[in-house]
């Protein structure tokens, strides 16, 4: 097979970046080196100063837990109304607000794309088929552009030994119909042919109407060979995985390589090293930002400030902890971080490691998370901590809670902590929630940060604002009205409104 040898002469060829799998996507989905690296941003050691928290007025105090709903979804604060707006069905995976219009778009991987218009009966419409796209592949992805057109991600497997990805772009006319385009379409490229093909997801584009951004999610847990039954020898990540590629929105069925050397002579590849970056968000003030989930071992998973040229240390750290199988003493029978609960645990690919490739020169750290909230983590003797309580700070979140659905606030009306602090972002994070281990701390629930910009990186002041949904996988704001996506259940949209 010319194309396997292709591969896998290009794979030897580099000592390139080795993952972990966002159980969510393995779940969703079992249905069917730069060249150039940045300086690392400093990280806040135990015992010495934390940045300073952001200014924000002080959260209503609810005296019980108000808001409580049939289903036990849990309020957390007095000032919000709670509303289903409507149900769209187990395994429904993303929302989109079109800006012209102002109507909601919900995704389904093997259905196709519905609208809903939130100012009559919010009864579901279908304006995209699955055979719009690929007769054999699914959908992982939609976002909006500011001129109104909607980007889609599919992910495809032309053989057992590959997988493909396809960008595609819909503009739709007066009435509301839309025709599509390829945008572009990856190289096929080696499939690990298991839980951890992260594949194409997360997708943003820049406020300026110029680049799509695109997340390639690993092909490991955690950076260890994965040889999909020995096709790939010595196979860990290549050049398209692990990492955040950008292409202009002017193309048409643009190839995109699986090359180092061509994806940054093309100016494809913006960021590396990021494991599966599941949701990509623009902020306010132009910044990018992408959430990434830690491997099948407790680490923190993270909310990074995402920039051109930085490297964010998958696989070689996760939040600021190095991964141990690359050092030459690593022992997985004294590993207090795994769990018999983790698929990765289970089939032994935590192991004494030689071949592990070296580390790049310089890693960027995720954003700093200084509580009170999501911010218990394991130590190296295996006990459940909390930094927050302990005056430290944790880069960035409890272990496994899967961060996603990110929106920024800015409305006026919303409650006064709740609004952007001056220089600052708002911004809410669902969480998919553990799907293992036992910290204390499970997720699936919906996080308030107040982000500010401390030296060359952002600072978080976490509060927890509802609890106890069914597997929260999206977000959407508009105004003072947060719409949370269930995806386990029925699949429930809740409108949530801050008064």
């Amino acid at each position: 097979d010319s194309q396997a040898k292709k591969e896998i002469a290009l794979t030897r060829s580099k000592s390139r970046r080795p993952l972990r799998s966002l159980a969510l996507l393995a779940v969703m989905f079992a249905a069917s080196s730069m060249s150039a690296c940045q300086p690392a941003v400093a990280s806040p050691a135990p015992g010495t100063t934390l940045p300073t928290a952001p200014s924000t007025q002080p959260a209503p105090t609810a005296t019980a837990e108000p808001g409580l709903p049939a289903d036990g979804l849990v309020l957390l604060r007095e000032d919000i109304t709670l509303r289903q707006v409507v149900e769209t069905g187990f395994g429904t995976i993303k929302l989109a607000l079109d800006p012209g219009s102002g109507m909601l778009y919900f995704l389904k991987p093997v259905e196709g794309i519905f609208r809903l218009d939130l100012s009559g009966d919010a009864r579901p419409e279908k304006v995209a088929d699955i055979s719009d796209f690929t007769p054999e592949g699914q959908l992982a992805g939609m976002k909006f552009g500011p001129d109104g057109t909607l980007y889609v991600v599919a992910n495809m497997r032309p053989s057992v030994e590959f997988t493909q990805a396809a960008v595609y772009a819909g503009r739709s006319d007066a009435s509301g119909d839309f025709s599509w385009g390829t945008l572009a379409t990856t190289e096929p490229y080696p499939a690990s042919n298991t839980n951890f093909d992260h594949l194409f997801n997360g997708i943003a584009v820049s406020p300026d109407n110029q680049w799509v951004y695109l997340n390639s999610g690993s092909r490991t847990d955690h950076g260890e060979v994965q040889d999909n039954e020995g096709f790939f020898p010595d196979l860990r990540e290549v050049p398209i995985t692990s990492a955040i590629l950008r292409i202009p929105v002017q193309a048409v069925d643009l190839q995109i390589p699986n090359d180092e050397a061509a994806l940054l002579e093309q100016g494809l590849l913006f960021a590396d090293g990021t494991r599966n970056a599941y949701d990509l968000e623009f902020a306010p003030n132009g910044d990018l930002f992408g959430v990434d989930n830690g491997p099948d071992a407790d680490y923190p998973d993270e909310l990074n400030w995402i920039r051109q040229g930085f490297h964010y240390g998958f696989p070689w750290r996760f939040g600021e902890a190095d991964n141990p199988q690359q050092f030459a003493d690593y022992d997985p029978s004294q590993d207090l971080r795994l769990s018999e609960d983790f698929a990765a645990v289970q089939t032994e690919t935590y192991r004494n490691d030689p071949g592990f490739p070296p580390a790049p020169p310089a890693l960027a750290d995720p954003v700093i998370n200084l509580g009170p909230d999501a911010a218990l983590y394991r130590d190296d003797q295996g006990q459940e901590r909390n930094a927050a309580a302990e005056g430290e700070a944790l880069l960035t979140f409890t272990p496994h809670r899967s961060p996603l659905g990110l929106a920024f606030a800015t409305d006026a009306s919303l409650p006064p902590d709740l609004r952007p602090a001056e220089g600052g972002l708002s911004l809410f994070v669902l969480s998919w929630g553990a799907a293992g281990g036992d910290l204390g701390d499970q997720g699936q629930d919906l996080l308030h940060l107040s982000l500010t910009k401390q030296g060359d990186n952002y600072v978080a002041v976490t509060h927890q604002i509802a609890r106890d949904f069914k597997r929260p996988i999206d977000a959407v704001m508009i105004a003072n009205r947060l719409y949370v996506l269930e995806w386990d259940g029925e699949g429930v949209i809740w409108e949530l409104t801050f008064q």
